[in-house]
């Protein structure tokens, strides 16, 4: 089991970026669109250096999903740059028709998504994102943790036929995957090696749950930490063998408990292995004005609201 320490702080959208400039050199198919967000995107070293192969749309967002999947039918690989709000509630339609049920290979790159977004309040800050793709047949759903594993899930899907919803966010965080970790998409990550109970947890929630993992071993609790970067198709495998090792689960993540990352598990976990499970996710409520700390804090989404989950699910056992 290797350590997963702390390399740097940096912004997930930030992996995007670099990761988008690397594509544009190796893969000549790879074109970019952008809602007016060049520079919240970081795709500006994209645009400076292939600026035939990018398209500005301006605040359009229906528009650009509907010539990004007119784009795959010349062959090329487009990858749209909006918020996740704009990315996903807005243009929903133009999703599940032009893109999802047309089986086209557009990559819909999400930043600034949860709660996360920070001072822009409830009216950007989307929890129903990933609950909203994942139910569209056929859509792959990855929400990378930090920038080194977000530059891989950028490159990564690049490789994969098929729409892609990629979901990253706006603050600076700890960067603490190596650059050599392998990335599949589809594969789960162990972070540490557990018997009591079982944390599943993705996006920026992974270091709080490698945090909570640390007070946890201090109580003399072993808490096996996995980190679901892809959430459709999940990792099946991994989660049932996990559980069947510890009888118990946290799931964790950013987003709302309705249709998020603990929906998925406890869908498999009913079907395959019921065993108690807590939640730690926004439980049916909007976002709100505040530092990501604050926020994080406020809606329960941090190390200690996991390590209480994650002592309530052991006592149910």
């Amino acid at each position: 089991m290797r350590n997963f320490d702390i390399i740097d702080y940096k912004d997930t959208r930030s992996g995007f970026g670099d990761a988008l400039l690397e594509l544009g050199k190796t893969n000549p198919k790879v074109v970019a669109l952008s809602a007016d967000l060049i520079g919240s995107l970081k795709m500006n070293a994209f645009v400076d250096e292939f600026p035939d192969r990018f398209f500005q749309i301006g605040i359009a967002e229906a528009n650009m999903m509907g010539i990004a999947a007119g784009l795959t039918i010349g062959g090329f690989i487009p990858f749209t740059g909006t918020f996740a709000n704009f990315s996903t509630a807005r243009v929903y339609d133009q999703i599940r028709q032009s893109i999802a049920y047309s089986e086209k290979n557009v990559k819909i790159c999400a930043s600034h998504a949860g709660l996360t977004l920070g001072e822009d309040g409830a009216s950007h800050q989307t929890l129903e994102d990933i609950g909203m793709m994942k139910m569209l047949p056929g859509m792959t759903v990855i929400n990378p943790c930090d920038f080194n594993q977000t530059r891989q899930a950028t490159l990564a899907i690049a490789e994969h036929f098929g729409p892609v919803y990629l979901r990253f966010g706006r603050p600076k965080v700890p960067n603490f995957i190596p650059n050599d970790c392998e990335f599949t998409i589809g594969k789960a990550i162990h972070m540490r090696e557990g018997s009591d109970v079982s944390i599943f947890a993705t996006g920026h929630l992974v270091w709080h749950a490698l945090e909570a993992q640390k007070t946890l071993e201090q109580k003399g609790i072993s808490a096996e930490v996995i980190n679901i970067h892809t959430i459709k198709p999940l990792d099946e495998e991994a989660v049932l063998k996990s559980v069947n090792k510890t009888g118990c689960v946290v799931s964790a993540e950013e987003h709302e408990k309705n249709g998020g990352l603990g929906d998925s598990i406890a869908q498999l976990l009913a079907e395959k292995l019921p065993v108690p499970m807590e939640f730690v996710a926004v439980n049916d409520r909007f976002g709100q004005s505040g530092t990501s700390d604050e926020l994080l804090s406020f809606y329960g989404l941090d190390a200690p609201n996991i390590v209480a989950a994650a002592e309530k699910a052991i006592n149910r056992k």
